[in-house]
């Protein structure tokens, strides 16, 4: 939990846009495995592409937090042990976002290429699982990070808590 009169982000801001946007990329990419079954490739590399983009855009708002939160990584600089957890637990997730998003990129190169059939696709099979797992991750450290972790302390730009 932050230290008492510690500022946090509100987790109901970018965190749980964040939230949507990866829950959102595991519906493209289970919708991209689906149409690979089926042989519409136009729905594989549709599904891919959206996925690819919604882990773009969740790594850079991740970023956006990263340099307008209200607390500091180490503790020498005036940090909580808040902070640092924060920028651990969530940073290790953003890599691992990092790394499917690159993962899928070469999956989306490959499905253009023709790599994939309906019954040969282990790669993308692959990625996919990984996707999900990164999902699941992320609702544990919104849960415990941004919400339980934050529980009582006052949000960042929300001022009423010093009147």
């Amino acid at each position: 939990m932050a230290p008492k009169g510690q500022e946090v982000l509100d987790p109901f801001g970018f965190p749980l846009l964040n939230t949507l946007i990866l829950l959102c990329s595991g519906t493209t990419v289970t919708w991209a495995h689906h149409s690979l079954i089926h042989g519409d490739r136009e729905g594989l590399k549709l599904g891919l592409l959206l996925t690819v983009l919604l882990g773009i855009l969740f790594s850079g708002i991740q970023a956006y937090e990263y340099m307008h939160a209200p607390f500091a990584f180490k503790l020498a600089n005036g940090g909580t042990i808040y902070g640092s957890t924060f920028f651990m637990a969530t940073g290790f997730h953003g890599f691992h976002v990092i790394v499917g998003t690159i993962f899928l990129t070469i999956c989306l190169i490959r499905a253009y290429k023709g790599d994939f059939t309906p019954k040969q696709h282990f790669g993308f099979e692959a990625a996919a699982w990984y996707w999900h797992f990164v999902d699941v991750v992320w609702l544990f450290l919104f849960v415990s990070i941004y919400v339980w972790g934050g529980w009582g302390a006052p949000h960042a730009g929300d001022r009423t808590w010093a009147r």
